[in-house]
C-alpha cells in the first residue's frame, strides 16, 4: 500500500509513537496527537478487493508478523478525480477557507486497495470505553475516511473511541449483474458489505483498545446516512451495534428519493454496463483496468433491494418491526439544497413550471403553500420544496416509523449561519464532531458554543443513549423527543424544541404517496 508523505496524520514531522496493541491479525503501533488522542491510520480490516476478488465479499486481511506501524491513511477508495485547480474552486466557492499553498498541487492517493480502518482513542490506558463508528458520505460515489469536518478527534477527547474506515465506491461497491449473484449469492451492496466487515472487525478488536464491543453507536452522514438507514435493517448488521446517528438522509420513506434502487433497476444497468464496455462475462469486466470503470461511478451509486443485505425495503422491513438499533439520533440542516441546485436556480417566470412538472396533480397544493411574488422568493421557496424532497421529509417519516416501533427517537434541525457552509448539507458536521479549527475565522464564538452543545449531545448518545445524559427519563429540558413527529431540536441561533417548520409540506407529500 503505497502512502503519500502528506496522507500522514500528525503534523510534527516525527510524532510520539504510542505503545503497541494486539489485534486479532497481527500487532499494531499508532501515534500521539497532541497529548490526548491516539491514532491508529491504515488498519487493514479486509483482503484488497481487487483481481479476482473484486466484486466479491470481502475476505479476511492477511496476518502480519513484526508490529505494523499504523501512521498514514490508506488511499481513498477508488473514485473520479478532479485536477487540483477544482478542488481549490470548491473550497473558495463552498467553502470560503481556500488559503495559496506550495502544496495545492497534491492530490490524495485512490486505490481499488482501500479496505482500511483508522481509530482514534483517548490517550493512555482505556477501558469499557463507548464506541462511535462513523461511515463518510459521498453520494456513493467519492469520499474519504479521514476529512478533517469529522476526524474522530472530538470523540476521543470526551471519552469515546471513535472508528472509520474506507469502502468500496461506485461501480466498484455497487454494482450489480446475475452472475455476482451465482457466485456470491447477492449483488449490488458490496460496499455495504465492506461496512458490515468492518463493524465485525470492531467487534472482534476494539477491546484491545480499551473499547466496549457491546457499546457501539453508527454514525452517517448524507450517502452514509443511507448506509447507516440500511444496515439498521440488514439481518447481517444485527448485534453489531446498538444505536444509530443520520445526518441528513434516509432511505426508509417508501420511496427514497436518492441512493436507492430495486434489484431489477440494478440488474438492468448492470447489464447495460457490460455492453458499453463490450464484456460478455462478470470476468471480462474484471480484466479491465479500474481507471477504465471509475467513470462509471454515477451509474452505479445505489443501495440495492437484493434479497440479501437487505431481503425487503427499509420502509417494509421497518413496518414489520424489524430494525436494529435500540435508539437514533437523526436530522437535517434548514438549506439542504443549496449545493444541489446551484445551476437550476427558480424565478418567477420558472417557478410554476418546476413544481408542476415535479407534482404534477398536487402541483397547486404546493402552489398554494408557496406562492412567490418575486424572483428572490421563487428562488427560496424552490430550494425550500427540494430540500425538503430530498431529505427532511424522508426523516419525517423515519420519526413516525421509529415511534411506531416503539424506538427512542430524536430528531433536530441545523440553521446556523456562519462564515463557511452554514447551514448547506454537511456544514452541521464540524459542530457535531467538535471539530471546528481553532484557528479558523470563519466561525465566531457562538459557533464554538453551539458546537460544544451539540457535540455533547452526541456523546452523551454513544455513551448513555440518550442525549440528554445519565439521567434517562429524568430529563424535562433539552432533547426531547416528538411522539407525534410534529417538533424537532432547533440548532443555531436559537437552540431548544420548536414545530417542525413544514408540516403543511409534509402533509401534502404524504397524500402524493411518493414516499410513504
Amino acid at each position: 500500500m503505497a502512502v503519500n508523505p502528506k496522507d500522514r496524520p500528525a503534523d510534527a514531522a516525527n510524532p510520539p509513537k504510542t505503545e503497541v496493541y494486539s489485534t486479532a491479525y497481527g500487532d499494531v503501533r499508532g501515534v500521539v496527537l497532541g497529548s490526548d488522542v491516539e491514532l491508529f491510520a491504515g488498519i487493514p480490516y479486509a483482503a484488497p478487493p481487487v483481481g479476482e476478488l473484486r466484486w466479491k465479499k470481502p475476505q479476511d486481511p492477511e496476518p502480519w508478523t513484526g508490529v505494523l506501524e499504523c501512521d498514514a491513511f490508506a488511499p481513498m477508495s477508488m473514485q473520479e478525480q478532479n485536477l487540483p485547480i477544482y478542488s481549490s474552486l470548491a473550497q473558495i466557492i463552498g467553502y470560503h477557507d481556500y488559503e495559496i499553498s506550495l502544496k495545492d498541487n497534491y492530490r490524495a492517493a485512490f486505490s481499488e486497495d482501500s479496505l482500511y480502518l483508522n481509530i482514534w482513542k483517548p490517550a493512555g490506558k482505556v477501558e469499557n470505553a463507548p464506541v462511535a463508528v462513523y461511515i463518510h458520505g459521498g453520494s456513493l460515489q467519492t469520499g474519504q475516511p479521514w476529512y478533517r469536518d469529522y476526524s474522530g478527534e472530538g470523540y476521543a477527547r470526551d471519552g469515546v473511541i471513535c472508528v472509520n474506515m474506507g469502502y468500496r465506491l461506485g461501480v466498484f461497491g455497487f454494482l450489480a449483474t446475475e452472475e455476482m449473484m451465482e457466485e456470491e449469492g447477492t449483488a449490488g451492496n458490496f460496499g455495504l458489505l465492506d461496512q458490515i466487515k468492518a463493524l465485525r472487525w470492531v467487534r472482534q478488536n476494539i477491546a484491545s483498545f480499551g473499547g466496549d464491543p457491546d457499546n457501539i453507536t453508527l454514525i452517517g452522514e448524507s450517502a452514509g446516512a443511507v448506509c447507516v438507514d440500511a444496515l439498521c435493517v440488514s439481518p447481517l448488521a444485527s448485534g453489531l451495534f446498538r444505536r444509530a446517528i443520520l445526518e441528513s438522509s434516509t432511505i426508509s420513506s417508501k420511496e427514497p428519493p436518492h441512493s436507492y434502487r430495486l434489484f431489477d433497476e440494478a440488474l438492468s444497468s448492470g447489464e447495460a454496463l457490460k455492453k458499453r464496455y463490450s464484456c460478455a462475462t462478470l470476468e471480462d469486466l474484471r480484466k479491465l483496468p479500474a481507471q477504465v470503470l471509475v467513470g462509471e461511478q454515477q451509474t452505479q451509486h445505489h443501495v440495492t433491494i437484493d434479497g440479501y443485505v437487505l431481503p425487503d425495503t427499509p420502509y417494509n422491513l421497518r413496518k414489520q418491526g424489524l430494525h436494529n438499533e435500540e435508539a437514533v439520533i437523526h436530522g437535517y440542516n434548514a438549506e439542504e439544497s443549496g449545493p444541489f441546485i446551484l445551476f437550476s436556480h427558480a424565478n418567477l417566470s420558472n417557478y410554476e413550471e418546476m413544481v408542476r412538472e415535479w407534482a404534477g396533480d398536487y402541483a397547486d397544493e404546493i402552489l398554494s403553500l408557496f406562492s412567490p411574488s418575486t424572483d428572490d422568493e421563487a428562488d427560496r421557496y424552490w430550494a425550500r420544496i427540494y430540500g425538503a424532497i430530498f431529505f427532511n421529509y424522508p426523516h419525517y417519516c423515519l420519526n413516525r416509523l421509529e415511534q411506531e416501533n416503539g424506538v427512542p427517537s430524536w430528531e433536530y434541525l441545523f440553521t446556523k449561519d456562519n462564515g463557511r457552509l452554514g447551514s448547506w448539507h454537511s456544514g452541521e458536521m464540524v459542530y457535531t464532531f467538535g471539530v471546528i479549527p481553532d484557528k479558523s475565522k470563519l466561525y465566531t464564538e457562538e459557533d464554538r458554543a453551539l458546537a460544544d452543545t451539540m457535540h455533547s449531545y452526541l456523546v452523551n448518545f454513544a455513551k448513555y443513549g440518550d442525549p440528554n445524559g445519565a439521567t434517562a427519563g429524568e430529563t424535562t429540558e433539552g432533547f426531547e423527543q416528538s411522539p407525534d413527529s410534529t417538533k424537532v431540536m432547533e440548532f443555531g441561533e436559537n437552540v431548544g424544541m420548536i414545530e417542525e417548520p413544514d408540516l403543511k409540506l409534509y402533509e401534502i407529500l404524504d397524500k402524493m404517496s411518493l414516499h410513504r
